[in-house]
């Protein structure tokens, strides 16, 4: 995807998410991308790593804030308490207009992500984005890895695994709460194929 296409992209799930209810910080951002790119396979071309809250990408973090220094997003203080909101700059309407009609190719992917993620807490987001980034890995390991992996002799493609896995890599996360998870991604895995929103 080219640096303007991606942008466009970016600044259209910006102002999706703040429809959809969003406060629009940087962790919704991040964590929005993620999905945008890992589950519903929208080229942005982010490198993620699992970090302190989840799936978190250092060059979208460098993105972003090239586009505040472009005039593309702009930084708002609802309340002291909380971190900045991201919304878009007065340069903005520039890059949406030249990029439009490819971005339309990504409109359904961009609302579904808003409208699934946008209200959630930045813990909730955390569990969501990390059982998503397990069933990212355990999608991508070598068939021979896969049937080595057990637990209570179920198949390691099973919920408990990665539930497990997500405990594993986040210990403040209860076993129980990376199962609702889970269950949640495999959820939204399922609505986002019934709407034609993934290729398999």
């Amino acid at each position: 995807m080219e640096r303007l296409t991606r942008t466009g992209v970016i600044l259209s799930l910006i102002e999706e998410m703040g429809r959809a209810g969003s406060w629009c910080g940087e962790t919704h951002v991040q964590k929005c991308s993620y999905f945008l790119q890992a589950m519903l396979g929208v080229p942005m071309g982010f490198h993620f790593i699992l970090y302190k809250h989840g799936p978190f990408s250092f060059e979208l973090r460098d993105e972003l804030t090239a586009m505040r220094a472009d005039g593309l997003l702009s930084i708002q203080i609802k309340r002291a308490s909380y971190g900045p909101s991201l919304t878009l700059g007065r340069n903005a309407h520039v890059v949406r207009r030249i990029s439009d009609n490819v971005i339309r190719n990504y409109t359904g992917q961009i609302e579904f992500v808003a409208r699934w993620l946008s209200t959630k807490g930045v813990a909730e987001l955390e569990r969501l984005g990390t059982a998503l980034f397990v069933t990212v890995e355990e999608a991508n390991l070598p068939i021979e890895a896969k049937t080595n992996r057990t637990i209570g002799g179920k198949a390691n493609r099973t919920i408990e695994v990665r539930a497990d896995r997500i405990n594993q890599l986040k210990p403040h996360v209860s076993i129980d709460e990376a199962l609702d998870a889970v269950k949640a991604v495999d959820y939204l895995y399922d609505q986002a194929r019934e709407l034609g929103l993934m290729d398999t």
